[in-house]
C-alpha cells in the first residue's frame, strides 16, 4: 500500500515511488526519469530514506493533459548517438555532429559505452523542431562562427549539457541553500574551496548536492569518464559558476540570518 501524506488543506494524498508512478503514467523507468528531469512530472515530499515520491494529484494532472499518453511519450523520447539523432533531424551524421559540436543542438543526457566513450542523448522532439525551424542549417556550407569553432576543434556539447542540466536542477530547487548547492556541484573541488572558505558551509552544500543524473554509470572506469562531464572546464565557464555561486550564497546567508532557517552552525 502506498504511503500517505496530509496536504495543507487537510486531505490525505497517496505518495507513490518512482517505479509505480512511472507505471501509472505508462512510462518506462528512463522515460519517467526524463519527465522528472524536464519538470513535466513534479516530485512530492521525499520518503524516509530521501527517495523521491509522487502524489496522485500530480499524476492525475499529468494524465489530464491533452493528448496523453502519446504527447507525453513524444516529449520524453530520446535518441542516442549521431547516427540515430541525424536520422531524426533529417541530416547526415557528419552534419549533425558539426551542429552539435558547435552548440546548435544541446544534449539532454549521456551514456558511457563499453569503450568509455560518451554517447550523447538528444530529445527527439527538439531535433524535429530544429529541422523544421532551421532547414537552411541542414544543407550548404557552415556559417563563419561555426567554421571558427571547427578550426579550433571546439566541442561545446559538454558545456551546453552542463548549462542545461544546471538550469533544470535550479528550476526544481526551492531554497537558497539548495540553489547554491546546485551551482557548487558543477565546480571543481579546488574552486569550491576558494569560493566557499567556510568549511561548515562546504559541508552543508555537499549534503544538499543534487543526485547524479539518471543513467550515470556505476562501473568505476565509466563513472570516471562521466564525472568529468559534471564539472565546468573552460576558465570562463568556471568563473561564471563561481560568480553565480557567490551571488546565491549571499542570498542564502541573508535568509539564514533573517529567518533562522537552515545554515551552517
Amino acid at each position: 500500500m502506498a504511503p500517505t501524506v496530509v496536504a495543507e488543506c487537510g486531505e490525505v494524498t497517496d505518495l507513490l515511488g518512482g517505479g509505480r508512478a512511472a507505471g501509472e503514467l505508462g512510462l518506462n523507468r528512463g522515460e519517467f526519469a526524463r519527465a522528472v528531469q524536464l519538470g513535466i512530472v513534479r516530485a512530492g515530499p521525499q520518503g524516509a530514506a530521501g527517495a523521491a515520491r509522487y502524489t496522485r494529484t500530480e499524476l492525475d494532472r499529468v494524465r489530464s493533459a491533452e493528448g496523453f499518453p502519446g504527447v507525453l511519450r513524444e516529449r520524453v523520447e530520446t535518441v542516442a548517438g549521431a547516427g540515430a539523432a541525424a536520422a531524426v533531424l533529417g541530416a547526415g551524421p557528419s552534419r549533425f555532429t558539426r551542429l552539435a559540436r558547435c552548440g546548435h543542438l544541446v544534449p539532454v543526457g549521456y551514456r558511457i559505452n563499453r569503450y568509455r566513450a560518451v554517447v550523447w542523448l538528444y530529445l527527439a522532439a527538439e531535433l524535429r523542431d530544429f529541422g523544421a525551424r532551421e532547414p537552411g542549417m541542414l544543407r550548404g556550407s557552415a556559417p563563419p562562427g561555426d567554421r571558427e569553432l571547427i578550426e579550433a576543434r571546439a566541442d561545446l556539447r559538454p558545456r551546453k549539457w552542463r548549462e542545461r542540466h544546471v538550469g533544470l536542477l535550479l528550476k526544481r530547487t526551492a531554497g537558497p541553500w539548495e540553489r547554491a548547492a546546485v551551482l557548487a556541484s558543477v565546480l571543481p573541488e579546488d574552486d569550491v574551496r576558494r569560493a566557499v572558505p567556510d568549511a561548515a558551509e562546504r559541508i552543508l552544500l555537499g549534503a544538499l548536492a543534487p543526485p547524479l543524473p539518471f543513467g550515470h554509470p556505476q562501473v568505476p572506469a565509466a563513472a570516471e569518464v562521466a564525472a568529468r562531464l559534471l564539472r565546468a572546464g573552460p576558465p570562463d565557464e568556471i568563473d561564471w559558476y563561481r560568480t553565480s555561486l557567490a551571488f546565491a550564497l549571499t542570498g542564502a546567508r541573508g535568509q539564514s540570518k533573517s529567518t533562522g532557517e537552515r545554515g551552517p552552525t
